[in-house]
């Protein structure tokens, strides 16, 4: 089957003459500022993706996909009830009740205001992956009591000269600025404590530090502690209450449906957020950082489209005399039309088809030899990761930009009149 003569001649028509090799630079620079801004595109948008699902599976290794809390109280009674009840709703892993409060820490070294954490170490390594965050120690650690002697200042007349302490796991950040490791002992202070006469009285409980972890995301290892649940429920004179109940789904882009469903088999008195709700601000900014370098870096796509229309107008300028010899053997407008948005296409196509694998190269020059020091930036290597979703974005973004490029050159051609143009021939 014959191709349309559109294509045989504009294919021509990207070519100049011997005389007139202007114009074929110019297809070569049009093809290449397309090239860049398309491979510019594939980088950006690999990076902000990368760096999204960084943060999102740090944020998911510490916190769980979805918190249970009450309603009507600040804290959840009959709390194995309720783990029973989510469990048994679909989609859902495991379940494992949780207490929250913000306590002060003290060391010898420092203060630091923190938010602790009581959890249950049978189960949540089930819900979160606190377990493999931790650095040469396990969350059965928090389960035991340790021994630790007592000062001679602080101990009591014939008083023991050792006593047992609950264990507890500080983040890599927090352990650094108290200057507590690993078998250390450090004060928790509770402003919610006794009251005695008017005023209430702050509760202080020794801890010893029986381990550290590390998330990989610094607002976390800098402000959480882990203590065992049911010394959590003591020194808060919780009783047999929980502040509420983690949960793990089987898909996580599904939370928040299993929230409702979560919801509804629990009834009213209950309320479930699922992680993205209780992170909505930050992802929120990295989606909006991400949008407005797309746009921001399409420009470059429109300032190559420029090339586009210059060039064009050239062509046409310079085949002024064919085409007026195929409108007088019976070319249509249309066809004449045709002809020079096939050449914006043609230079849109090429840019594209080069500028896709030049971005995956530079992307992987990137993860490849550019490397970082974990301890200052929490990462050894930029993340990178390209959806097929983005590259059809991008490549059908400077397509569509080329093919706008080629209106205007293409109506002058298909309004050119035959006898003013042969006028002179």
């Amino acid at each position: 089957m014959a191709l349309p003569y559109e294509i045989f001649i504009g294919l021509r028509y990207l070519r100049a003459k011997r005389r007139n090799r202007t114009i074929s630079f110019n297809t070569i620079v049009s093809i290449a500022g397309i090239t860049l801004g398309v491979a510019a595109l594939i980088g950006t948008v690999g990076i902000m993706t990368g760096f999204k699902e960084d943060v999102q599976a740090k944020i998911l290794g510490t916190t769980a996909h979805i918190l249970v809390n009450d309603r009507m109280k600040e804290s959840m009674v009959d709390y194995e009830e309720q783990v029973k009840k989510v469990a048994a709703v679909p989609d859902v892993v495991a379940a494992t009740p949780f207490i929250f409060r913000q306590v002060l820490l003290t060391s010898p070294s420092g203060v630091q205001g923190i938010i602790l954490r009581g959890i249950d170490p049978a189960r949540e390594g089930t819900v979160t992956e606190l377990a493999h965050n931790l650095v040469n120690s396990n969350l059965d650690d928090l389960a035991r009591q340790n021994k630790v002697v007592i000062p001679e200042k602080e101990r009591e007349p014939n008083g023991p000269d050792t006593a047992m302490r609950p264990g507890i796991i500080l983040g890599k950040e927090l352990s650094m600025r108290l200057g507590a490791f690993p078998g250390d002992t450090l004060n928790v202070v509770s402003p919610v404590g006794p009251v005695t006469g008017a005023s209430m009285t702050p509760k202080i409980r020794q801890f010893v530090v029986v381990g550290i972890f590390q998330s990989g995301m610094y607002e976390y290892d800098s402000s959480l502690a882990y203590i065992e649940l049911g010394e959590a429920q003591k020194f808060f004179n919780m009783g047999a209450s929980v502040t509420g109940i983690e949960v793990k789904v089987t898909d996580v882009f599904r939370a928040a449906d299993i929230a409702r469903a979560i919801e509804h088999h629990l009834g009213f008195a209950f309320w479930a957020r699922d992680w993205m709700q209780m992170n909505r601000n930050l992802f929120s900014a990295l989606k909006l950082e991400k949008t407005m370098m797309f746009l921001l870096l399409v420009l470059i796509t429109i300032v190559a489209s420029f090339n586009i229309v210059s060039t064009l107008t050239m062509i046409v300028t310079e085949k002024q005399r064919e085409i007026a010899i195929l409108k007088a053997m019976g070319a249509t407008r249309k066809g004449i039309m045709r002809i020079f948005m096939l050449n914006g296409l043609i230079i849109g196509c090429s840019g594209a088809a080069i500028g896709v694998p030049l971005g995956y190269t530079f992307l992987w020059l990137i993860q490849t030899f550019w490397t970082f020091d974990p301890t200052v930036y929490y990462i050894s290597r930029i993340p990178v990761h390209v959806l097929g979703s983005d590259v059809l974005l991008v490549a059908g973004s400077a397509i569509l930009i080329s093919f706008v490029a080629t209106l205007y050159p293409s109506l002058q051609a298909a309004k050119l009149d035959p006898a003013a143009a042969l006028r002179y021939e």
